[in-house]
């Protein structure tokens, strides 16, 4: 046990302190054991004419006095003057115990009254013994003050020639070892304590570096951004420019899917070493999500916030490689600016998702500034929400059909079905204005889904030969069992599906991957019909109808009766036409609002036409009855023939 507590004491020389500075923490006790010394001692320097004993009593008395004030001074000083005074410790602790045992050696010694000799013996062995667990974090410390008190009185006793004194003479020595093994003991067991707290304390730092830390990047994770950012809005100034970054990495799921993880571990360590480049000094950098990353800084001036923004999204977009594979990634940015007057994280992380957002809704690469506007247009969007919930519930909804007619016969093709809102109390609302936010909510494909199965059962009561077109969002159709779910609703409304044609645009293909060519292939494997949409306003389209199994192309509006209409639009619909013949496909002419289009698009051969110079969207009952109309029609000119 002696061998691991000396062991200890020189190989862990923090603990001891720490297990010191523990004891000297509440210096009572130190402090009492001053006052007892002082009373013994002046009492003894008062009652005695002995000289050597007087000089010795007073003596231990202004030691006390002096060991009383440096324990108090000790106890509130701070860095060097506490590390001078606590060097000072062992020293006076030494002298201290000295005067006690010297005092009461010399009592025995000189004969002093018996009162007396029982004051400072007795006193000083309470002393020697209770030093051992009073001082337990300074074991050789404990042991020279056990020594000094109890040996010099030890020594007194075997030359006083008195039996009860030789037998306390040998006792005492005896006593010492047997404190020593105690001290040893304590010590050991509140070194034990004491490390084991600091490996506890190790640990749980540890911990917490691991949970604010992103283990992928090196960089803070969400929790270490959350605990530091507080701390920097904290110690900035009411005037100073603090702006969040929040970068939204594009494509890290395709890296995934067809690298794997590594290679995408791989692009946001690239991404994260990319910030810290560029990052300004003192610049917190975050991995917030999966794919997303936050850079918190002050500014000098908006101009350096721009140009930043700026650099961040140039260094985004360059290539990089992983492995042998090219990857270009890029990323959009929001940027928002810290509230002067409300210096508040979560609004400032709202923002910036809130420009994000915007960001990412402009386009690829964008970058976007926060502005009071997008607030104001968040909360409209989430009444718009909230009321078309509501409205699917409560059948506010209806699908209107806009006839598609054969340019040659002039017969009813198809219908387009088109949904209708009637708000109770702001009338007919336009597609255009909720259905963006169906599509950002998520809410499409509710929508979408009830578009398709109603428009399905009104089809069902048709001709065979008219076919039923609908439009598809790409949040539709990149939903999990999207296909299955058009399937069932022909099925339940006993529409066989060669007569569906769905309806898609461009947009679908800027994320081109399997699961769109998946969707398609398996409808037309069971008989669907796809029309390209919206054709000549995306890119590469020729690319998309030779890949996917389009039957029909429907040319952009803008071709036949928008603003520019001339020459070069007519050589257009000219070249698609005679495109669409070679292919064997139908080309639809949309927007069509007068004869002289019509004759127009029809010579330049499209096969198919639509627009308001034939007919509006309808109810479904104005669609059975233009039905009606035509086939009657078409009988009386049999008849007539």
């Amino acid at each position: 046990m002696l061998i691991e507590g000396f062991g200890f004491e020189r190989q862990d020389l923090r603990v001891r302190a720490e297990l010191a500075r523990a004891v000297q923490a509440r210096p009572t006790g130190l402090l009492i054991s001053c006052t007892c010394a002082a009373m013994a001692g002046g009492t003894a320097a008062y009652v005695t004419q002995i000289e050597p004993l007087k000089l010795t009593a007073s003596l231990l008395v202004v030691v006390a006095l002096i060991r009383a004030t440096l324990t108090l001074l000790r106890s509130r000083a701070t860095g060097r003057t506490q590390q001078v005074l606590q060097a000072t410790y062992p020293v006076l602790s030494m002298a201290f115990a000295g005067t006690i045992g010297t005092c009461a050696a010399l009592s025995l010694v000189l004969h002093a009254p018996p009162d007396l000799q029982i004051l400072l013996v007795g006193y000083a062995m309470t002393v020697g013994a209770g030093i051992a667990a009073g001082n337990a974090s300074r074991p050789l410390v404990v042991i020279g003050q056990m020594v000094l008190t109890l040996l010099p009185i030890a020594l007194a006793c075997l030359t006083s020639g008195s039996l009860p004194l030789l037998a306390l003479g040998l006792i005492l020595p005896l006593l010492i070892v047997a404190l020593t093994f105690l001290t040893f003991a304590l010590f050991n067991r509140l070194a034990r304590q004491a490390r084991t707290a600091a490996e506890s304390e190790q640990m749980a730092l540890q911990l917490r570096d691991q949970a604010h830390t992103d283990h992928v990047t090196g960089i803070a994770s969400r929790a270490g951004f959350e605990v530091a950012a507080h701390a920097l809005l904290a110690a900035s100034k009411p005037d100073d420019l603090v702006a969040l970054f929040w970068l939204d990495v594009r494509r890290l799921k395709d890296v995934n899917d067809m690298l794997g993880h590594q290679a995408g571990d791989e692009v946001l360590r690239s991404m994260a070493n990319r910030l810290r480049k560029r990052a300004p000094e003192g610049a917190l950098i975050a991995r917030f999500g999966s794919d997303e990353f936050l850079l918190l800084a002050g500014f000098a001036n908006r101009k350096r916030l721009e140009t930043l923004a700026g650099q961040l999204s140039a260094d985004m977009a360059a290539p990089l490689r992983v492995g042998n594979q090219r990857i270009e990634c890029g990323a959009s940015l929001g940027v928002a600016l810290i509230d002067a007057a409300s210096p508040d994280l979560d609004r400032l992380m709202q923002h910036a998702d809130l420009a994000l957002y915007y960001a990412k809704s402009a386009g690829q690469k964008q970058v976007c500034f926060f502005t009071p506007a997008m607030t104001r247009a968040l909360v409209h969007r989430k009444e718009m929400e909230a009321e078309l919930r509501a409205a699917i519930q409560r059948d506010e909804l209806a699908i209107y059909f806009q006839p598609i007619l054969d340019l040659a016969t002039g017969r009813i093709r198809a219908f387009e079905a088109l949904v209708r809102w009637f708000h109770p109390e702001k009338g007919e609302l336009s597609p255009v204005d909720f259905i963006p936010v169906a599509e950002e909510t998520g809410l499409i494909i509710t929508l979408g889904n009830w578009i398709t199965r109603t428009a399905a059962r009104a089809a069902a009561n048709w001709p065979d030969d008219v076919l039923l077109a609908v439009n598809l969002s790409p949040v539709q159709i990149h939903a999990p069992g999207a296909a299955l779910g058009i399937l069932a609703a022909l099925r339940e409304a006993r529409l066989p599906a060669s007569r569906l044609e769905l309806e898609v645009t461009e947009s679908l293909f800027l994320q081109d991957n399997d699961a769109t060519a998946l969707f398609m292939d398996m409808l037309a494997a069971e008989g669907v019909r796809f029309s390209l949409d919206d054709f000549g306003t995306g890119y590469s389209s020729l690319h998309y109808i030779s890949k996917y199994p389009f039957r029909t192309i429907k040319v952009d509006r803008s071709f036949v009766s928008g603003p520019d209409v001339g020459r070069k639009t007519d050589a257009i619909i000219r070249a698609v036409a005679e495109m669409g013949t070679t292919l064997g496909m139908e080309i639809v002419a949309e927007g069509l609002e007068t004869a002289e289009q019509v004759d127009t698009v029809r010579r330049a051969g499209c096969t198919l036409g639509q627009g308001y110079h034939f007919s509006r969207a309808v109810p479904e009952h104005l669609a059975l009855r233009l039905l009606d109309d035509e086939r009657t029609g078409m009988a009386a000119l049999r008849r007539v023939i």
